[in-house]
């Protein structure tokens, strides 16, 4: 059976720009993925999502933002810095030996979203998470599936080699 990519003419619409409280939902093990600075060299990676407080009116569903990370501790690394600002303080030196990023999930925060354009498309991208304001109410997750517990995609491929040329 074959598997059909097309362009659907759907729009996405991003989540709105500004800071909004939010839920951790997910965090999805991207696996080994090219290092953009360093060619020919391989960094584990991570998307950590949030669903915001807002809620799309065309669908009924609250906006979710994501974002991309190095799994790293480094001083320097995107994610030791938006952990340490979510959870208000630093690490410490037993915690830099290993922090579990599930312990994430159902944590609330505030997100801040910009907008950026890309290939005339829209996006809303986190640009950094801080802890949740005193008195500020925390939000529980709501209609989210993590993706590793989303069902198999129906739709894959045999498991029959195909050693045939490449038809494009």
């Amino acid at each position: 059976m074959a598997l059909i990519a097309t362009d659907d003419g759907k729009s996405f619409k991003p989540c709105p720009e500004g800071i909004h409280p939010a839920v951790c939902v997910d965090v999805v093990d991207l696996g080994e993925m090219e290092n953009v600075f360093k060619p020919g060299t391989k960094q584990h990676k991570c998307r950590i999502v949030w669903q915001v407080d807002e809620v799309d009116p065309e669908n009924n569903k609250r906006f979710v933002v994501a974002r991309m990370y190095t799994i790293s501790l480094n001083e320097k690394a995107s994610l030791r810095k938006d952990l340490q600002s979510w959870r208000g303080r630093a690490f410490t030196q037993e915690e830099l030996k290993g922090f579990d990023l599930e312990k994430l999930i159902g944590v609330s925060c505030q997100v801040s979203v910009v907008h950026a354009v890309k290939d005339g498309k829209t996006y809303g991208n986190v640009d950094s998470v801080v802890a949740l304001g005193k008195g500020m109410e925390r939000l529980v997750p709501v209609e989210y599936i993590r993706v590793k517990d989303r069902p198999a995609d129906a739709q894959q491929k045999n498991d029959e080699d195909d050693d045939s040329e490449v038809p494009f």
